[in-house]
């Protein structure tokens, strides 16, 4: 301990050091006082949120919001720490307005760091989690009571109606995408049936069959061919017949009523051969028309099963919709709300103020004891006994007469140099 062995120097110490002690202990007491003064109190206020189960069971229906809980949450807590909103809930309830030097952004962290939000995990079940919430607590730390009871249950209804927001802009987004495809999908049906009957009416398919239909056609065109034959022959025999058998003027006559009959019959051949071979080239190409006919099955079948499986993912968002718009589903409740705290959370003005005036004393006594370690002095024949190992016989007090009688300042700044050694 340096020049301190024992109880007596300790004493010692503290009586030629008393001035320096009590002004050190002085400053730090007021130093102390007005800090104390002005420690500003914090109070917290706790809203409880509770993540409620579906009221209707997903074995009955099923809701379109899928996820964690705890995913869905995060998301929400992003939303509400967002810049934006921050500056609402600020101007909303005038937050640090006392601080007007303060910037935007400054308010915005301060905010953040005076809320906080925390989520309490549901029970696992056997050895999986699926990341499920069970309860939310919002915590607000303010510097008066209502301020800390109005932020908290602000964020809490606001958790609240961002949840109920968020879950059914999600069902509606989904039922109207599905919305959407069946649109599209009705469309394109509608294309293809137009497509086909146009096709069918460009190939003249309009009805089942048609093939068939044409080959009697054909058929029925071959007897009036074959008939048209038979009825030339007899008018073309009748014109001989007219030309050995009647006189030359009648023969005549005949002959010109005949050729008219024989043009009559050529045209109607000439008729019949061009349906005759409109309607071979149609069954010719029959073969590659029941292809394009096929395909064109194959995709309106395809289109309508897209189609029957969209209605049915549609209702199913449909009742998703309805499902959220009741409530019905997963939610959030609030179980406690925020109230007025009783009692700040930081210390207390009065033990700040013992607190600094214990450390001003541990700093005096330091501070003493410093500076009696850096003027080791003999002051006692005890001192001078233990460190040279005898005693003097005689031992004379430093009395200095000749010197002029020293201001206030002079000693007490004597005290921080301690005494000077006495003259041998």
């Amino acid at each position: 301990m340096g020049p301190i062995y024992s109880i007596s120097d300790v004493i010692d110490m503290l009586r030629r050091r008393a001035r320096l002690i009590l002004f050190v202990i002085l400053l730090g007491s007021v130093l102390s006082l007005v800090m104390a003064m002005r420690h500003q109190h914090e109070y917290e206020s706790h809203e409880v949120i509770q993540i409620a189960r579906p009221v209707v069971s997903d074995e009955l229906a099923r809701s379109t919001v899928e996820g964690s809980s705890a995913r869905r949450l995060q998301l929400i807590q992003q939303i509400l720490t967002t810049r934006g909103t921050m500056l609402e809930i600020i101007e909303k309830y005038g937050l640090y307005d006392d601080q007007p030097s303060l910037k935007p952004q400054a308010k915005v962290n301060m905010l953040r760091t005076a809320v906080r939000i925390e989520g309490i995990a549901a029970a696992r079940e056997g050895y999986s989690d699926d990341g499920a919430i069970s309860v939310l607590s919002i915590t607000a730390r303010m510097s008066t009571p209502e301020l800390a009871q109005q932020v908290a249950h602000e964020f809490g209804q606001r958790t609240v109606e961002l949840s109920k927001q968020t879950r059914i802009e999600n069902a509606r987004a989904t039922l109207t995408f599905f919305d959407a495809q069946k649109a599209a999908l009705e469309q394109d049906i509608e294309r293809l049936d137009a497509e086909i009957e146009a096709y069918r009416a460009t190939h003249q398919l309009s009805l089942p069959g048609a093939v068939e239909a044409r080959r009697d056609e054909i058929s029925t065109i071959n007897d009036g061919l074959l008939d048209i034959a038979r009825e030339r022959i007899r008018i073309e025999r009748a014109m001989e017949l007219a030309s050995q058998s009647e006189r030359p003027a009648t023969a005549e006559r005949l002959r010109k009523d005949l050729g008219e009959q024989l043009a009559t019959l050529d045209a109607q051949r000439d008729l019949l051969d061009e349906r005759k071979n409109a309607l071979e080239r149609l069954i010719e190409s029959s073969p590659e028309v029941e292809r394009a006919l096929g395909a064109y099955d194959r995709n309106l079948e395809q289109l309508r099963d897209q189609l029957a499986q969209v209605v049915s993912r549609r209702n199913e968002a449909e009742m998703g919709f309805l499902i959220e718009a009741e409530r019905q589903a997963e939610r959030l409740t609030v179980i406690e709300e925020a109230s007025i705290p009783d009692y700040p959370v930081t210390e207390s003005r009065k033990k700040l103020a013992l607190l600094g005036l214990a450390g001003s004393i541990g700093v005096a006594l330091g501070l003493a004891y410093v500076l009696e370690w850096r003027n080791p002095v003999l002051r006692s024949a005890d001192q001078m006994e233990r460190e040279l190992g005898f005693r003097p016989v005689v031992v004379v007090p430093y009395l200095d007469t000749s010197a002029p009688r020293r201001s206030l300042w002079q000693r007490l700044t004597r005290r921080f140099r301690g005494p000077r050694a006495p003259a041998e």
